[in-house]
């Protein structure tokens, strides 16, 4: 294991969502940190459940993350082919050893009769077990019968890296299915022989497999195969902790966080910190520190619960660490169509104002689109408010007539429009949280805005006073 090689080694079967890509996640860790080579591989042997451009939606996916691959179905590699379906005479070969062996047998029972046996051992109150029923002279198998493998049911204890010590009785192996009739393998079958053959020194998967790694060491052992690390990642709760986090409880495509305005090193940032700390109070890490800082022996027994609120929370701070041109670069397609027509320059101006109050990429349209046009006058937003609802029409427009008439005088840079608004607060004798409201909704008419200084300032003194002057009219 001197070489660190970890794998991902999803089914096509759908999106990706959460509880998958932060497997993905963890593998890739393991192997960026040892300078190792992290795999792609599509397990793709369940024909019935596959679902077209699955493959395509879990490569843009790991993309969009950020996590590459060296090998994989679309790189090639020295241990290919990299999709299951393209390896099934291999995986006959080692069926085949087995066979050879005497590890491995035709089963020659029907469903009708399998179903006869469930329906015994609930008679008598046992648990079903196949190997009870073992046929004394099973047929050669021709492959059209499923293949099954002859357990050798013992104690085991083995050491997960993520669980630590874990052990189980013999009760809990059972001859299982290495190859089905339609001749394709079971995962519990190939994954093992790929993982073999692709020399994988650490393998990563979800709680729900935990169960069957009794049955995973009784292959390695009737195939003399050295184990690899073995971690079992607990389950990804929805927010009220009582079940598994699923589509209705929030689970949904990962590309959909993107289209939604999340940030990939954010959704990174939340994925790894879903069941893994670092021991310290940190919450917001740079890919890289995850990288250095990243252990299975850190990662949680208990399953974590997804809180959408902390990763719209992690998005908003890693939005404040882009640069401005990165960021620039990012909001390319979540403008108002008001600013279809504005320059880089002014574009730049504004987005740098409002940079620290986006919590998304699509909150931009709401926040900015009064710096490209002009808005309608809205005085319910006045009157609804707790402060500004306390004065009376009349007080609003004198205010906004005063406002006017001493913005009338700015230079209209940020400095001088905020020495304007102090002088404005002593001549009128109002609060600033009072007066300021009523100027930043008289010009911007949105529930919030950037420091007004600068707002009107970016505005411009024109745009600003006729603003204000329209507000004054429709009183």
């Amino acid at each position: 294991m001197s070489s660190i090689r970890t794998r991902f080694a999803p089914s096509p079967t759908g999106f990706m969502h959460v509880g998958g890509v932060r497997t993905a996640l963890f593998a890739w860790f393991i192997a960026q940190q040892s300078s190792g080579t992290f795999i792609l591989r599509i397990e793709d042997t369940d024909k019935v459940r596959e679902v077209e451009g699955s493959i395509n939606q879990i490569e843009n996916s790991l993309r969009w993350l950020g996590i590459d691959w060296q090998e994989g179905i679309d790189k090639g590699g020295a241990f290919g082919p990299y999709l299951q379906s393209e390896r099934l005479t291999i995986y006959k070969e080692w069926a085949q050893r087995l066979i050879d062996d005497g590890r491995a047998y035709a089963d020659p029972y029907s469903k009708e009769e399998l179903e006869t046996f469930r329906e015994q051992a609930k008679a008598n109150k046992q648990p079903f077990l196949y190997r009870n029923h073992r046929p004394e002279n099973p047929p050669t198998w021709d492959g059209s019968q499923p293949l099954r493998f002859k357990s050798d049911p013992k104690s085991y204890t083995w050491t997960d890296a993520v669980m630590g010590e874990l052990s189980t009785g013999p009760e809990a192996i059972d001859d299982f299915i290495l190859i089905k009739s339609d001749g394709f393998p079971t995962y519990n079958f190939c994954h093992i022989i790929d993982d073999m053959l692709m020399n994988i020194t650490h393998v990563l998967r979800s709680q729900e497999f935990i169960s069957s790694t009794p049955k995973f060491l009784n292959l390695y052992d009737a195939l003399a195969i050295e184990r690899p690390v073995l971690g079992t990642l607990p389950f990804v709760m929805a927010i009220d902790g009582k079940k598994k986090l699923g589509k209705r409880d929030g689970a949904k495509d990962i590309l959909e966080y993107g289209q939604e305005g999340f940030l990939p090193e954010a959704m990174m940032n939340f994925l790894a910190t879903l069941g893994w700390n670092d021991g310290t109070e940190q919450e917001v890490f740079t890919t890289s520190e995850l990288i250095d800082k990243f252990s299975l022996d850190r990662v949680q027994k208990s399953p974590a619960r997804f809180d959408e609120q902390r990763l719209l929370w992690l998005n908003g701070q890693h939005i404040r660490l882009l640069s401005l041109d990165d960021l620039y670069a990012r909001v390319t397609n979540f403008w108002p169509t008001s600013a279809a027509d504005a320059s880089e320059d002014s574009k730049k101006q504004v987005l740098a104002l409002v940079q620290d109050r986006l919590k998304t990429l699509t909150d931009l349209p709401t926040i900015t689109d009064y710096f490209f046009t002009d808005p309608l006058p809205n005085w319910h937003m006045i009157d609804d408010s707790k402060q500004l609802k306390k004065l009376s029409r009349e007080e609003h427009v004198e205010l906004l007539h005063a406002a006017s008439a001493a913005l009338e005088q700015s230079e209209f840079d940020a400095d001088s429009v905020q020495q304007t608004l102090n002088g404005l607060i002593e001549t009128t004798g109002q609060k600033p949280g009072v007066l300021f409201s009523l100027i930043r909704l008289s010009v911007s008419w949105a529930p919030f805005s950037p420091a007004l200084n600068d707002t009107l300032a970016v505005i411009g003194k024109q745009a600003t006073l006729s603003r204000i002057q329209k507000a004054i009219e429709t009183a």
